[in-house]
């Protein structure tokens, strides 16, 4: 990928997240005098590692609201022992005050985890590093002065290649990892991708890499080209060493002409979309989880009641099987995962989902949490395959 690509794309995302409302975390603190690196030997640089009661080590549970109005409640169980790692760039989410964060995790940081990644410990060994990664505050800032911040370099990217080199000397000892990330944490492991992992003997270690509301781009008809030179989209869960990628907008408000995601910059590349529910094509049902009533989703936004004048929601998370179906499109504008949320009159449950804000954003909100169910399978799938081989 070209500098300019990179840059285009970290405007895109910059300009969605410059949107987000910040979490209320209380008055702010001058930060700290920076330093130069990071010990991610130090167990308070990891927001979550095997083993400990961090931020990964939360209250899953899920109430299953079903199409009838009844629910019953699942309860969350981990992997013992998981046969992969899984290895997780947060986005950007820090309402810290200067350009880029501190090390100390806020609520902001802790509630991204719990939405976007403590689910997958029931198939890896969880490792999610603290970085400095670029704040609200500062993109707004670098927007504010005419410059286009690049989310896949600088004090972030530095920051988590450390984290990922020490995880590999110190932890991962021949297994395989699954990369995932979200937004700035995509932009982010698309680069640690293209000058870590791809054409050295890493790469065989890669069961795949789940890059999340964020632009990643192909040659146009082939599942390679673009953002990597060789590693190829998934087209089936038990299809190791590839990607899976996507950004969504509902079927009912599809990417407009001015779209911040599912488009190439460069000639001859297109957008690429990985259906996490059918990844061989095609509509299927998603498996969400999303915020239970009470909670909060990523951005801050109150969870929705989840049935009109049902049951309240008490768990933290909540299921909706056959709500939701997902397939990869492409209009005018875009290559997108369009969602639809059923419309049937006769289900009791709320169409509104949440993840909404302008026509630009889609359901970037969201991304991770309408498909958290099928991706925890890909990736339980994807880890069997990558231990046969």
């Amino acid at each position: 990928m070209t500098a300019m690509k990179t840059s285009r794309l970290s405007w895109g995302a910059a300009a969605l997240l410059l949107m987000l409302p910040p979490a209320d975390t209380g008055a702010q603190t001058a930060p700290s005098a920076t330093p130069s690196t990071v010990d991610y030997s130090r167990a308070e640089s990891w927001l979550c590692r095997p083993g400990r009661n961090d931020a990964c080590a939360i209250d899953l549970s899920t109430t299953v609201v079903r199409a009838d109005g009844s629910t019953s409640i699942e309860m969350w169980n981990g992997s013992s022992p998981p046969p992969i790692d899984c290895f997780y760039v947060y986005p950007t989410v820090s309402t810290d005050p200067g350009a880029n964060s501190d090390m100390t995790p806020n609520e902001a940081e802790l509630r991204v985890v719990a939405q976007q990644f403590a689910r997958f410990g029931s198939v890896c060994r969880t490792f999610a590093p603290s970085y400095r990664q670029v704040t609200l505050a500062g993109l707004r800032t670098a927007l504010g002065g005419g410059g286009v911040p690049d989310l896949g370099t600088g004090m972030a990217y530095d920051d988590v290649r450390a984290a990922f080199r020490h995880y590999l000397a110190n932890d991962n000892d021949g297994r395989g990892f699954v990369l995932i990330g979200h937004s700035q944490g995509s932009f982010i492991l698309t680069s640690l991708i293209r000058n870590e992992i791809e054409g050295r003997p890493e790469q065989s270690r890669m069961v795949s890499a789940l890059l999340l509301g964020a632009t990643v781009t192909v040659a146009s008809g082939r599942d390679t080209g673009g953002s990597f030179r060789s590693i190829p989209l998934c087209r089936s869960a038990t299809q190791t060493g590839c990607v899976v990628t996507f950004v969504s907008f509902r079927a009912t408000a599809p990417p407009p002409d001015n779209t911040l995601f599912g488009r190439a910059s460069e000639p001859g590349e297109v957008a690429a979309c990985t259906n996490p529910a059918a990844l061989g094509g095609g509509s299927a049902q998603l498996h969400a989880y999303l915020s239970g009533s009470g909670t909060t989703i990523v951005g801050g936004r109150p969870a929705p009641e989840w049935v009109a004048g049902g049951p309240t929601v008490e768990t933290p998370f909540v299921s909706v099987p056959g709500l939701l179906t997902a397939e990869c499109a492409t209009n005018d504008h875009a290559t997108y995962l369009e969602v639809t949320v059923s419309g049937d009159p006769s289900d009791p449950r709320i169409d509104d989902i949440g993840g909404d804000l302008t026509p630009q954003w889609g359901l970037h909100l969201v991304d991770v949490n309408v498909a958290m169910g099928n991706l925890v399978d890909i990736v339980r799938q994807q880890g069997a395959a990558w231990g046969r081989r």
